[in-house]
């Protein structure tokens, strides 16, 4: 249901719930509350409606709600039972992930119809762990690769996307309003995608913990592709405790989904365990040289306060360079348009018969047949070229496929953290969110999501502070399978480090 036809339903519960009691603020206070009897899961909905109504004006994160939502909530209640895993517990998706009952557009107009009838396998997950869908979050239009000049958290969908920290700044992207909700504390966490940046670059603007699993931890089934060779989703949530607990229920193998199918065996039984003040004691951290250039003076000084938090919870921080980085951007860039064209093509024919557009070609035609409504800022080069690919048996996809996992898992990330006996890579997510612009596009200071989206490995990234009112986090990576040590280093790091202010929309 869009947000358009529940305006009068919402400003109705502004009425007639002005007065909540305190409600904490994160899924591991309020598993605890609803557990002993001081909230319900109703509550806790309504709540986060009146949340939605009152700042989803300013910052246009939320897409759609979940019409089911208040029966959900309502059933749990009746059963008065809070054991699982996350009963009651309420969490938006972005708007490119299936849910049963509700239209995933992926930011597009021409998916307006794509009313989907079954859950994705992760949506299943979530469900059965006893969360409560409250909806879909905006995103950039196609996860960002329909233009090389886009401007993150902008769709013809569902419009622009603005960063609570300030409304004249981007939330980055893709998963924009994933990252913004959250933020805004219209949501206790969401759930966000990543192909090369995508959860680790909002969560890090909006100061707030994201985590990128390894590629094949988290089933894909369902999910509006860019590439089964990078995407993942992941949760963005407040606290990196958080984190740790949706993970352990995303986590599975899919029998749909190939990249899945060491997923049981790799997971953790409970990534929440083990997570301790001490966890950065004794440890070895790589700071990526290449990664922590390029900065503003401000930036790299809250990066050497943070460094200096590290050191004095007990971690040894040796300066290591990543060899090849500066190769991989050209090869991951063929290997994105090739999987593009060939996954979403996928995806699209086994959407309903009232979605029009069943391949990649008639997306582009409809486009370019309502430029006005969908291209008034950019265009589609992108999705152009990778209409011009030609098949995953190609040479130039399978060649360049090959080099960029080398280069960034085996030879880069994987050899580099061995030769040094590290734990983990740090740098900087990226630097502070940018103005909003729809002539020049993102205008992004440096990033470290890359080389662990292309290896498919983890990337973790935990807020530092603020540079100039803006939050900066800070990026934890390494090898693949390992959210657990990440979790770790990040948890105690957080503990560490003073707390995050929350954006003035919400003081």
């Amino acid at each position: 249901m869009k947000l358009s036809r529940l305006s009068l339903i919402l400003a109705a519960l502004l009425t007639s719930h002005s007065s909540f009691a305190e409600i904490p603020a994160t899924l591991e206070q309020q598993q605890s509350a609803l557990r002993s009897g001081k909230l319900s899961a109703t509550e806790l909905l309504q709540y986060y409606e009146q949340q939605i109504a009152a700042r989803n004006p300013a910052t246009g994160a939320v897409q759609a709600l979940d019409p089911q939502a208040k029966q959900v909530a309502a059933r749990i209640d009746q059963q008065k039972k809070y054991k699982g895993a996350l009963t009651g517990l309420p969490l938006l998706l972005k708007d490119n992930i299936d849910a049963q009952g509700m239209i995933t557009t992926a930011g597009s107009l021409a998916l307006a119809e794509n009313l989907v009838q079954k859950d994705a396998p992760l949506v299943a997950r979530l469900r059965a762990a006893g969360a409560v869908i409250v909806g879909k979050t905006n995103l950039s239009e196609w996860a960002n690769l329909r233009s090389s000049k886009s401007t993150s958290g902008w769709s013809s969908a569902g419009a622009q996307v603005r960063n609570p920290y300030d409304l004249s700044r981007s939330p980055c992207g893709s998963s924009s309003g994933s990252g913004a909700a959250v933020a805004a504390r219209m949501i206790p966490a969401a759930i966000g995608t990543e192909t090369d940046g995508s959860i680790v670059c909002p969560a890090s603007v909006n100061g707030l913990v994201g985590l990128k699993p390894t590629v094949g931890l988290v089933s894909r089934t369902g999910i509006v592709p860019i590439s089964h060779t990078q995407d993942t989703a992941g949760p963005m949530t407040l606290t990196v405790k958080d984190a740790a607990l949706l993970l352990n229920v995303m986590a599975g193998s899919d029998p749909a989904d190939p990249a899945t199918l060491e997923a049981d065996k790799r997971r953790r039984k409970d990534y929440a365990k083990g997570l301790s003040r001490n966890g950065l004691q004794g440890r070895r951290l790589g700071l990526v040289r290449q990664l922590a250039e390029g900065y503003d003076a401000e930036t790299k000084a809250l990066f050497q306060r943070s460094l200096a938090i590290l050191k004095a919870a007990g971690a040894t921080v040796v300066e290591v360079d990543l060899p090849g980085l500066e190769e991989l951007d050209k090869d991951e860039l063929t290997v994105l348009l090739y999987d593009f064209k060939a996954d979403l093509n996928q995806y699209l024919a086994a959407t309903p018969a009232t979605v029009k557009y069943r391949q990649m070609a008639d997306v582009i035609a409809f486009n370019q047949a309502q430029a006005e409504r969908v291209m008034p800022y950019f265009g589609q080069d992108l999705m152009e070229q990778a209409q011009t690919t030609s098949g995953l048996q190609d040479p130039v996809y399978l060649a360049a496929a090959a080099r960029i996992r080398q280069k960034a898992g085996i030879q880069g990330i994987d050899d580099t953290m061995r030769r040094h006996g590290l734990d983990a890579l740090i740098a900087p997510t990226t630097g502070t969110a940018w103005p909003i612009d729809y002539k020049a596009g993102d205008v992004i200071e440096g990033s470290a999501s890359t080389p662990a989206a292309v290896a498919g490995y983890p990337h973790l990234t935990v807020p530092m502070g603020l540079v100039r009112g803006l939050p900066v986090g800070l990026s934890f990576f390494g090898h693949a399978w390992g959210e657990a040590r990440l979790l770790q280093l990040g948890y105690a790091f957080e503990k560490a480090r003073p707390a995050l202010p929350a954006p003035q929309l919400v003081r």
